[in-house]
């Protein structure tokens, strides 16, 4: 649920401008009333990937709980009709369909209040093994690393990731996660990730480290790769001893930055899928999120293959 609002309306609303925090049903009720005129439509940092992998052309799955309530059988609707295979059952009692919502300043800062409702009820048995096991990569948020049964279910899922041969990537989704599990996050990644999606403040925030540098020595050689994003500044991949700077792509306007992140890890994740090396897959990512920056909403409006194809990033590997 978007909304356009000014630095004056977050301070009497209390939110600290461009970060998550997690609300209550209550308190989600009581923001939405205060909110101005708003724009509602399906998001979800992890479907968002999965759509904009489905826009790149990529075969894609995504496991996540909604209610049987109408927010819930909209957003069914509408990653399907992306084209992302969606199976996992909602929910028939308990919490309500999550929503998050947003207020857009106008330097295209998002901050966002999430409600986590029903997505908190993932468990393990909601998860497809041979799903999990078929695709070469499973990726992971870290907004839902939680819920103990949510925790269970994505632990479930690296398991059987990597007893089939596969990669688990993992995004750290916002500072707001990384200091509230920061030991959990830095075994992740230690034993169980082989590729990290952060952005600086979380790199930063992940290592304790006092600048980025110091962040990119730390994480350094600790998976396989680790893609950092920075905003115009671009991205930076780390693969083995090699930092790799990319460029973001020019965008005439920044409208919303909600879904970058998002965006950017299904371009990558499209390029690691289909061949490319680290370069391109950063590329493919900065694509991706300049496409949705351009607008308001996380998904993209527009097919994400026909802008790679425009900035001659045509993959010849074309595997699904």
């Amino acid at each position: 649920m978007l909304t356009h609002a000014d630095d004056a309306e977050l301070e009497r609303l209390q939110l600290s401008k461009g970060t998550m925090a997690l609300v209550d049903a209550d308190e989600a009720e009581t923001l939405y009333a205060a909110m101005g005129p708003a724009v509602e439509v399906s998001g979800g940092s992890a479907a968002n990937t999965a759509a904009g992998i489905a826009s790149f052309g990529g075969a894609v799955a995504f496991v996540g709980k909604v209610r049987d309530d109408e927010l819930g059988a909209v957003f069914s609707h509408d990653i399907r009709a992306e084209g992302v295979e969606y199976s996992t059952p909602p929910a028939e009692e308990g919490p309500t369909t999550a929503r998050c919502l947003v207020l857009v300043t106008p330097d295209a800062q998002r901050t966002m209040s999430t409600y986590l409702g029903a997505a908190t009820g993932l468990r393990p048995d909601d998860l497809d093994d041979e799903v999990i096991a078929s695709a070469r990569v499973t990726y992971l948020e870290g907004y839902l690393w939680d819920p103990p049964e949510a925790i269970d279910a994505l632990r479930r899922a690296m398991d059987v990731a990597h007893r089939a041969g596969r990669q688990v990537a993992f995004s750290l989704s916002d500072p707001f996660c990384v200091e509230r599990h920061r030991n959990e996050f830095l075994d992740l990644v230690d034993h169980h990730v082989d590729v990290l999606f952060a952005n600086e403040a979380e790199a930063i925030s992940l290592t304790g480290a006092g600048s980025l540098d110091e962040a990119v020595k730390a994480l350094s050689g600790r998976c396989r790769l680790v893609a950092v994003t920075r905003g115009p500044e671009g991205s930076l991949v780390l693969e083995d001893d090699a930092a790799i700077e990319v460029p973001a792509m020019p965008v005439d306007e920044v409208v919303d930055t909600t879904g970058a992140g998002d965006l950017y890890a299904a371009g990558f994740l499209y390029g690691l899928t289909h061949g490319a090396d680290a370069e391109t897959c950063a590329s493919l990512g900065a694509v991706a999120a300049a496409e949705v920056i351009s607008h308001v909403g996380a998904r993209p409006q527009v097919s994400l293959s026909k802008v790679a194809d425009a900035a001659e990033l045509t993959l010849d590997d074309r595997r699904p």
